[in-house]
C-alpha cells in the first residue's frame, strides 16, 4: 500500500513555534475553523470521570442531539469521539470507490485510500462524499438524489448555518450525514462528533457502526458536556449573529490590506492574495498562525481570532 498524505487539518502551532520562535502560549492559532469563544463547560458530576460512561448518559446526549438536529424518524445516531473517528469508519459501512468531489480536505480521500480503494474527483462511483459546507471554499452542495450506495454528507461545518442543513437526508436510503461538536461549539479538544442515517446504511460487512466503534467510544466528559450545549438553544442563535459580525469584521480588516473574498463560513475565511506562503510568514513573525494550501498558492484561509485577538491581527496586517 502507498503512504497516504497526513489528514489535512489547521494546527500545527507547536511546529510553527519551533521555525518562528516562542512558546505555544505566544502564539494566535488562526488556521482552523474552530469557534473562538466555546461553549461554557457546564458543572460536571465527579463520577463522569470516574466511573465508566453509562447508557443513560449516552442516551441524553443523543435524544438531545436528535431535538436540536430535528434528525428525522427512522434515523439513528451514533455518537464517537470526534467526527474524525467517524470518517475513518465510512470505507467499513461501503468498502467500495469513492468520488468526493475537490477541491477540500483530504480526510475522507484518506480514509477510503488506506482501505485499497480507490478515489476520484468526480464520475460515478458506489460512494459519494461531500463537505457541505464545503472546507476551505465554503460551498454549498444542492439537495439531490443520493444516486450512491452510499452517500457521506459532511456537515462539520454546517451548525453555523441550520437553514443549509440536509439532515432531513439522513432517512434516506444509502445516506450517512456527519456531525462535529468541535467546530461550532468550541471545544474540539473534547472529542464528539455523530453519525446520522438509517439503521442498514450504518450496518456495513463488518458489522453496525456503534459496534465497530466499540464500547465507551465518548467519554464521559463529553457526554454530559455535549448532552448541556446541544440542550442550550439560546447559546446556538446567540452564537451564530455573532460569528457573522465577526467574520464581516474580519473581511473588511484583510480587505483593507487588498485579500480578496474567495468564501468561506461565518468560522472561517478564506482570502486570495499574491503569494500565500509570504503572508502566512509574515504574520507567523507575529506568532499569528494561517492556513495555506499546496494546490493553490494564492489561498489564505483564516478562522476568527478571541476578542482579545483583533488587536494583535490589525497589528500585524500593518507589516504587511
Amino acid at each position: 500500500m502507498q503512504p497516504q498524505a497526513e489528514p489535512d487539518h489547521g494546527g500545527g502551532v507547536d511546529a510553527a513555534a519551533a521555525r518562528w520562535g516562542g512558546a505555544r502560549a505566544d502564539w494566535l492559532d488562526l488556521s482552523t475553523g474552530i469557534n473562538p469563544e466555546p461553549y461554557p463547560l457546564p458543572p460536571l458530576p465527579a463520577d463522569c470521570w470516574t466511573a465508566l460512561p453509562d447508557r443513560a448518559a449516552m442516551a441524553r446526549l443523543l435524544a438531545a442531539a436528535r431535538q436540536f438536529w430535528q434528525v428525522p424518524a427512522g434515523a439513528e445516531i451514533v455518537a464517537a469521539a470526534g467526527a474524525s473517528a467517524l470518517i475513518a469508519r465510512m470505507p467499513a459501512l461501503c468498502p467500495a470507490d469513492a468520488v468526493i468531489a475537490g477541491p477540500t480536505y483530504n480526510e475522507h480521500a484518506r480514509a477510503f485510500r488506506l482501505a485499497g480503494l480507490q478515489v476520484a474527483d468526480s464520475g460515478m462511483a458506489p460512494v459519494k462524499v461531500i463537505v457541505h459546507p464545503n472546507n476551505p471554499d465554503g460551498r454549498l452542495w444542492p439537495l439531490t438524489e443520493a444516486g450512491s450506495r452510499l452517500t457521506v454528507i459532511d456537515e462539520s461545518f454546517c451548525d453555523v448555518m441550520p437553514e443549509a442543513s440536509q439532515i432531513a437526508r439522513a432517512a434516506d436510503p444509502g445516506v450517512v450525514v456527519l456531525k462535529s461538536f468541535g467546530k461550532f461549539w468550541g471545544l474540539a479538544g473534547l472529542r464528539l462528533g455523530f453519525a446520522i442515517g438509517r439503521r442498514e446504511t450504518l450496518t456495513g460487512p463488518a458489522g453496525h457502526l456503534a459496534d465497530l466503534l466499540g464500547p465507551w467510544c465518548v467519554s464521559g466528559p463529553a457526554l454530559e458536556t455535549g448532552a448541556a450545549a446541544l440542550a442550550d438553544p439560546g447559546w446556538a442563535v446567540a452564537t451564530r449573529a455573532r460569528l457573522v459580525q465577526d467574520a464581516a469584521r474580519l473581511d473588511a480588516l484583510m480587505q483593507t490590506r487588498g485579500a480578496q473574498l474567495q468564501g468561506g463560513t461565518p468560522l472561517f475565511r478564506l482570502y486570495a492574495v499574491t503569494e500565500a506562503a509570504a503572508w502566512q510568514q509574515a504574520l507567523a513573525r507575529h506568532r499569528i498562525w494561517t492556513r495555506i494550501f499546496p494546490y493553490a498558492p494564492g489561498w489564505l484561509r483564516l478562522g476568527l481570532p478571541p476578542a482579545d485577538g483583533w488587536a494583535r491581527l490589525e497589528t500585524a496586517l500593518e507589516d504587511l
